[in-house]
């Protein structure tokens, strides 16, 4: 199988989209995605875009896509962040996310950065296997900490 891994292009956003919807439905929040494809087009592509997307490719289609954006850590310094690497369903086990891990950590390298980070959910073992077998640190003593939307609102009305 021949697999090409490239940066994406504006004209991607639609594939992205649908391997993140497919991530969602994976991860049980099948209709948590509200972003859109013109939202991808100008986060990745507008006047100041805020992330950089590889997609892995065969046969011209899109199976596996990888986006990352820059972080600062107050005591590292530069920090690139893996949002999300999804490979389709039915192309797992074939070596794609190995190759989009490859492709985000030398950009990292190439980037200078001090880390490369993202999360994991605790009960996805095969990722987490999958992330420790390549010499990453999960750091299962850390909590993820977040205000989405509704509570950003409630948090403002109480200032």
């Amino acid at each position: 199988m021949d697999i090409v891994v490239r940066d994406a292009k504006k004209a991607d956003m639609e594939s992205v989209l649908k391997l993140i919807n497919e991530l969602a439905v994976y991860e049980k929040e099948p209709d948590a995605v509200e972003i859109t494809v013109t939202d991808l087009k100008l986060g990745g592509f507008g006047e100041n875009p805020v992330f950089h997307c590889f997609v892995a490719e065969s046969q011209n289609n899109i199976i596996g896509i990888a986006l990352v954006y820059m972080r600062f850590s107050t005591w590292k310094g530069s920090v690139l962040h893996l949002e999300d690497l999804v490979v389709s369903q039915e192309m797992r086990g074939h070596g794609i996310g190995t190759i989009l891990l490859d492709e985000v950590v030398k950009y990292g390298y190439k980037l200078g950065v001090k880390r490369i980070c993202w999360e994991v959910l605790d009960w996805n073992e095969p990722a987490i296997a999958f992330y420790e077998q390549k010499g990453a640190n999960v750091m299962r003593d850390w909590d993820v900490v977040q205000l989405n939307e509704a509570a950003i609102k409630k948090y403002i009305s109480n200032i």
